[in-house]
């Protein structure tokens, strides 16, 4: 599945701040706006490292299939209000200061593809359990892997078993969702990214 071109841009997506400190928070936060929010299958969702003079955290990047869509999740963008967050989408603007300043630079990088770490993606839940290079590359919006420690421009087989470990966390590189891969036992690979011991959101993928 191949979803680069049709990426949203600035107006498909939201940026959201509610104050996470964490990795964990954020992806947990991303799961609670899927709800309140209802959004759509083909949502892309990122967490955003925040490091500015004001604020150290994380914020969040939803970027949905269309414009109408975001204008549809925008509408109901109330039902943050219990969050106390700030919220971003193009020149809409929600909540208050630094907030929705953060929040509108997590919203700039995901619709650039400059950078962000992907919680929610088409095609995430398939990956469970073991898979091959070649499924995260058909069967999700994952464009690229990457193995650490192998000359970039060499792929593994795609054949190759990937131990999803169910936390698979592709990035925004230069206009491509990527996926970093480790060697692992028996000649395996496995996500970069270690799943926390007691993961947040344990019945998401």
């Amino acid at each position: 599945m191949n979803t680069a071109d049709d990426a949203p841009g600035v107006h498909s997506v939201i940026g959201v701040d509610a104050g996470t400190v964490s990795l964990r928070e954020a992806d947990h936060l991303i799961h609670d706006l899927v709800d309140r929010l209802g959004l759509p299958s083909g949502t892309i969702a990122c967490t955003h490292l925040i490091r500015t003079d004001e604020r150290r955290g994380t914020a969040v990047s939803l970027a949905l299939p269309d414009t109408g869509a975001a204008r549809a999740a925008w509408e109901r963008i109330a039902a943050l209000a219990e969050l106390n967050a700030g919220a971003v989408l193009a020149d809409d603007v929600y909540g208050s200061q630094p907030l929705t300043h953060t929040a509108a630079l997590a919203a700039r990088e995901h619709a650039r593809r400059e950078s962000g770490r992907a919680v929610l993606y088409p095609g995430v839940e398939h990956l469970t359990g073991t898979v091959t290079t070649a499924d995260l590359l058909d069967l999700t919006a994952i464009e690229r892997l990457v193995v650490v420690g192998m000359p970039t421009a060499e792929t593994p087989a795609s054949t190759t078993p990937v131990l999803t470990r169910g936390h698979v966390r592709p990035e925004w590189r230069a206009g491509d969702l990527t996926l970093a891969l480790v060697p692992a036992a028996g000649g395996t690979l496995a996500p970069f990214e270690v799943p926390d011991p007691t993961p947040c959101c344990a019945d998401h993928p």
